[in-house]
């Protein structure tokens, strides 16, 4: 969240929060915008789960408060009480995420020397106003729409240079490839499913985990890739071979379009493979080597053409835009 967004945030849920508990005539109205504070996270789904969190710690808090200040009275005895036995029962119930909020309401019982239900109920009413104007200060959250359409292209873009560096190597016989730009994509893709997971967070209700396959699917690509990059670095193909192997990763660059669905080069790659079969058996050393090699460049790239026909099969009715 930009930090110029999260300060406006800040600013009028700690505000309206306090104004709303001293209109209501709440004592300690202040701690209503304290609340709000600390209820207000990056994303719409984080900031409820926090509310829902908080508020059962304050029940636990203001009962076990209750009960300390009701037994040794109100002092600092009963205080340490309550801290001792509450803290670690909201660890233990993972509801630590209240400790702090929750302790602010129950000193409130101390310096009122009350634990009366018109106080408790005020307590709760500090809580709910607090955490509800934080949940309606996260009601809007700035779109990342274009950032993510930018990370398509870019991703698009990055692999068609590495599939076409691939058909330089192969053409020029230079197996010079230290996976630089397999690498850049790595980093790309990382940055990409960072902004579509926290896209996704903000979206209570209408959901779509298309973007997160599409980049996760890239990811798995790009793992080929790596594999794709040392054999080929290694490669002694026959001109022919190279020849073959170079209009592939040239067609397949021009059909990366999420739009694609790569049907047509992955039948491509099945007639390669059964003429690559119907072949003599290689005589030397060098020839299996050979062989083995343009064989595992054929099933990865064939692996890395399915990765994208699968996911054009179960995810593209779930494209947005």
């Amino acid at each position: 969240m930009p930090l110029l967004h999260r300060t406006i945030k800040l600013v009028l849920a700690t505000c309206l929060a306090a104004w709303a508990a001293n209109f209501l005539g709440l004592a300690y109205s202040t701690s209503a915008g304290i609340i709000a504070i600390l209820s207000i996270s990056d994303t719409r789904r984080s900031t409820l789960k926090l509310a829902q969190n908080r508020f059962l710690s304050t029940l636990l808090a203001l009962a076990v408060g209750s009960l300390s200040f009701h037994f040794l009275g109100f002092n600092l005895i009963a205080l340490a009480l309550y801290i001792t036995v509450y803290v670690p029962l909201a660890f233990h119930l993972g509801w630590e995420i209240g400790i702090t909020p929750s302790t602010v309401l129950v000193t409130h019982l101390l310096l009122e020397k009350s634990t009366s239900w018109p106080l408790l109920s005020n307590e709760l009413a500090l809580f709910l106003i607090g955490t509800g104007f934080a949940l309606l200060a996260n009601l809007y959250m700035p779109s990342h729409q274009e950032e993510i359409d930018s990370y398509h292209e870019q991703v698009e873009e990055q692999l068609k240079k590495i599939l076409l560096r691939f058909e330089y190597f192969l053409k020029s016989g230079d197996g010079r490839n230290d996976a630089t730009l397999i690498k850049e994509l790595d980093d790309t893709l990382e940055q990409a499913l960072k902004l579509v997971y926290l896209d996704h967070s903000n979206h209570l209700f209408h959901q779509t985990n298309y973007h997160i396959h599409y980049f996760e699917m890239r990811r798995a690509q790009n793992h080929i890739l790596l594999d794709m990059a040392s054999n080929i670095n290694n490669c002694r193909l026959a001109a022919s071979e190279s020849i073959i192997l170079a209009k592939l990763f040239s067609k397949t660059a021009q059909q990366l379009s999420q739009e694609n669905p790569g049907h047509d080069l992955l039948d491509e790659i099945d007639r390669y493979l059964a003429a690559f079969r119907k072949r003599p058996l290689p005589k030397t050393r060098l020839e299996f080597e050979t062989r083995a090699t343009l064989l595992q460049l054929l099933r990865d790239l064939q692996t890395f053409i399915e990765l994208k026909v699968n996911f054009y099969t179960n995810y593209k009715e779930e494209q947005v835009g």
